[in-house]
C-alpha cells in the first residue's frame, strides 16, 4: 500500500497576535508547528505502515522552513518527504493550494491520500475535499477510525453532528482526519538522529506542470480584506437572587437595550 499524507506548517495559534493597524498576523517570534489534524492523519498512515508495511510519503507546500515539519514526519516514521516551494506558489488561497498539491499528486503513485480535516490558521476544511475533486477520487471527511481489509477496501468511521456513520470506500481515495482520531506518536531517538541525513525533495513550480494562472495569487479568487481579534468586553454583573427576582432583572435589562 502506498499512502500520501498532506501536512502543513502553521503558527501556534495560542501565541498569535494581530497588528491593530494593518490587521495582519504578527509572526515574529511565533513558534511554527505541524498542523494538529495533519499530525492525526500522519499517525493514521503510520498505523497502516505498522500493520501492512505501507509506504508513507509526506508532502507540504510552503516556505523553505517547512522542511522542519517534513523532517519531524520522517523522524516519526515517514519514508519520503516532498516540499513544494516557489515564489509563484505564494499567497495561495485554498483553491490555488489544492491545485498545486493535486498537480504534484498526479505524479505520484498512491492508494490512499490523507489530509487533516482543516488547518488551525484557516479553519476552512476545504483543501482535502478540493484535492479529491481535482483528482476525481471518492472522499470521506471527518475520519475518526479506519480499518483496511488487506485488499482494496477501507471501512471508515466518520464523525457527524448527530453521531457517526460507517462507510466503505475502495482505493484509491481521499480521507480527512480529525486530530482526536489518534494520539500521534513521538519521534523516535533513531529517527531524530537519522532525519538530517535523509533527503527532503524540493519541487519548484516548474516541476508541477500546471498553468501559472491556477496557483499562487493569480489562482486565488479569495482575497482577505481584513483580519482582527475580538474586542474586549466589559465585565458582566453578578446577581445572587431567587428565580422571581432574576426574571425582573432580566426584563429590565432587555428594556434598557430596547430589545423588548
Amino acid at each position: 500500500m502506498k499512502i500520501i499524507v498532506c501536512i502543513k506548517q502553521v503558527p501556534n495559534t495560542t501565541e498569535i497576535k494581530i497588528n491593530p493597524v494593518t490587521g495582519t498576523l504578527i509572526r515574529d517570534g511565533v513558534v511554527s508547528i505541524m498542523n494538529p489534524d495533519d499530525k492525526g492523519g500522519l499517525e493514521e498512515a503510520l498505523k497502516l505502515k505498522d500493520r501492512y508495511n505501507a509506504h508513507v510519503t509526506v508532502i507540504t507546500m510552503g516556505l523553505p522552513q517547512a522542511d522542519d515539519i517534513l523532517r519531524e514526519a520522517i523522524a516519526m516514521g515517514a519514508d519520503r518527504a516532498i516540499l513544494l516551494t516557489d515564489r509563484k506558489l505564494g499567497g495561495a488561497d485554498t483553491l490555488a493550494t489544492s491545485n498545486a498539491l493535486a498537480a504534484a499528486l498526479r505524479q505520484l503513485e498512491f492508494d490512499l491520500i490523507i489530509t487533516g480535516r482543516q488547518a488551525i490558521d484557516g479553519d476552512t476544511a476545504q483543501v482535502g475535499p478540493q484535492i479529491a475533486e481535482h483528482l476525481d477520487l471518492p472522499q470521506v471527511t471527518y475520519l475518526e477510525n479506519l480499518e483496511y481489509d488487506g485488499k482494496n477496501t477501507f471501512t471508515i468511521k466518520k464523525s457527524t453532528e448527530d453521531g457517526y456513520q460507517i462507510l466503505e470506500v475502495d482505493a484509491p481515495c481521499v480521507v480527512t482526519v480529525l486530530a482526536s482520531a489518534n494520539k500521534a506518536r513521538y519521534m523516535s531517538v533513531r529517527g531524530i538522529v537519522e532525519t538530517y541525513s535523509r533527503e527532503v525533495e524540493i519541487w519548484s513550480f516548474d516541476k508541477l506542470g500546471i498553468a501559472e494562472e491556477k496557483v499562487g495569487l493569480k489562482g486565488s479568487p479569495t482575497k482577505v480584506h481584513k483580519a482582527f481579534t475580538r474586542g474586549v468586553k466589559a465585565a458582566g454583573e453578578m446577581f445572587e437572587v431567587d428565580a422571581e427576582e432574576a426574571v425582573g432583572i432580566i426584563m429590565s435589562k432587555l428594556k434598557e437595550k430596547y430589545i423588548i
